[in-house]
């Protein structure tokens, strides 16, 4: 298939939600490399098809929400289950967080937890628009981010001690 969108839109996609994907990414799979894959296959899916939204905020759900399944299905996969990251076998060159960090102790975190504290902390989401991207409701929500500030409060007062 071919390209169906201006150059400069694609540049402007690349540019406002790359980061953003590959936090997601990193968030949800605790892999930079598979990471970078599931932005790769967002970004060429947007490149490839232009029935986004196109109201900035509707865009930006949209482009979350498609990063967050994409992620799903490669947790599901059975290629994901029978294969070992390069990490496993080789030293790391990307970003990895610092051991004993906020970041690693939020990454420790059950996942329901770990989605919910990324989506409201590292991107900015609030509660009822983190609701709307994970069909849940607002009070689940708050619910899962103080389950999550507790868990976080305690791993890091016994870190500290």
């Amino acid at each position: 298939m071919g390209i169906l969108i201006e150059p400069d839109e694609a540049e402007r996609l690349v540019r406002e939600y790359s980061d953003l994907i590959l936090r997601l990414g990193y968030t949800w799979l605790k892999s930079t490399q598979d990471a970078e894959d599931i932005c790769q296959n967002v970004l060429l899916s947007l490149v490839e098809k232009r029935n986004y939204p196109t109201s900035p905020e509707e865009e930006r759900a949209w482009i979350i929400r498609m990063a967050i399944n994409a992620c799903k299905n490669l947790r599901r996969s059975a290629w994901r289950s029978r294969t070992v990251g390069l990490d496993t076998v080789a030293e790391q060159a990307a970003f990895q967080p610092d051991p004993g960090g906020v970041l690693e102790t939020v990454q420790a975190l059950p996942l329901k937890y770990r989605e919910v504290t990324a989506l409201y902390y590292f991107i900015g989401y609030d509660t009822n628009e983190i609701a709307s991207l994970l069909h849940i409701t607002p009070a689940a929500v708050r619910k899962r981010l103080s389950r999550a500030r507790d868990i976080l409060r305690e791993q890091l007062k016994e870190e500290n001690l």
